[in-house]
């Protein structure tokens, strides 16, 4: 019996053994300034933070100076810096800080003991988002300034009034930050916990809370700016002291050094605070610096 000779087509179709495959790898250059989380040169680092501050300070030196706004919307930074050493001086400036940085700490310290609760609630029972969940998500979007008015009927004028209108204004982002922590905690870490014998209360204060404890404070390191932001809004409720209220004080009278000397001062302070609780954060959390990085 004749056996056929392959054909040239069923040759062709014969799978080729070891041959060997080109591949073009594609390395990437090294870089310093466009590294994605590899370490950063301290030195260029403040560098970088010099610039940022230096920048906007030049271009607005070079404004003023040769006065292509007018000085009485734009001094010189000299100008406000007289200006701010002199309500040191004369206004009592330092009592007004003390006063304003009350009211923020009083707010902010309120919104953070009501939203992480509700936060921690939320993210971690689906009853507690399905009860919370509508009127966090429609209270956020009512602006702070459309209660002034009851809060004034409500609580009156004093401090009281201060403190809620600065409360309100962050603690419906602390609660929304901290659930949204809350759920990226992976699901296996809670499963572990179940086969390990742990209860709902054990996931709860062993699990949960200690592994968004960094993620809240990073929270509440963020919203801090919002309280420092509505504390003029604050102040315009028969205020008699504050840095908010030495603002709108000194915009009655066309005086721009002082509200820019003011805005620099909040700013400064509010940068402070940053750092602070920044410090804070890695002292008390030293195992997420990875994270956070």
């Amino acid at each position: 019996m004749l056996e056929s000779a392959p054909t040239e087509s069923n040759a062709g179709d014969a799978p080729a053994v070891n041959e060997p495959v080109s591949r073009q790898y594609r390395y990437l250059k090294p870089s310093v300034f466009w590294s994605i989380r590899q370490g950063f040169p301290k030195r260029l680092s403040l560098l970088l933070m010099g610039l940022s501050l230096g920048i906007p300070l030049l271009v607005w030196t070079v404004l003023s100076s040769l006065q292509v706004i007018p000085p009485t919307f734009l001094p010189t930074p000299m100008a406000v810096f007289q200006a701010g050493m002199t309500m040191f001086a004369e206004a009592n400036l330092l009592a007004d800080i003390l006063a304003s940085s009350g009211r923020v700490l009083a707010g902010f310290v309120v919104a953070a003991a009501i939203g992480v609760p509700i936060g921690l609630l939320m993210g971690t029972f689906y009853s507690m988002d399905s009860f919370f969940a509508p009127i966090v998500g429609t209270v956020r979007y009512m602006p702070v300034t459309g209660f002034v008015p009851l809060i004034i009927i409500w609580v009156g004028l004093g401090e009281t009034s201060k403190i809620i209108i600065i409360m309100l204004g962050v603690v419906l982002y602390n609660a929304i930050m901290v659930a949204d922590a809350v759920k990226f905690i992976p699901d296996e870490m809670i499963n572990v916990a179940y086969t390990m014998g742990a209860n709902r209360r054990d996931v709860l204060w062993k699990v949960i809370v200690p592994a968004t404890f960094p993620s809240v404070l990073d929270t509440l390191r963020v919203n801090i700016s919002g309280a420092w932001n509505f504390l003029v809004i604050a102040e315009l409720l028969a205020s008699q002291n504050g840095l908010g209220f030495k603002i709108i004080q000194a915009q009655r009278f066309l005086q721009t050094d002082k509200v820019l000397f003011c805005i620099v001062l909040i700013g400064a302070i509010g940068l402070a605070i940053d750092y602070a609780l920044k410090w804070v954060s890695r002292l008390l959390t030293p195992w997420a610096d990875q994270v956070r990085h």
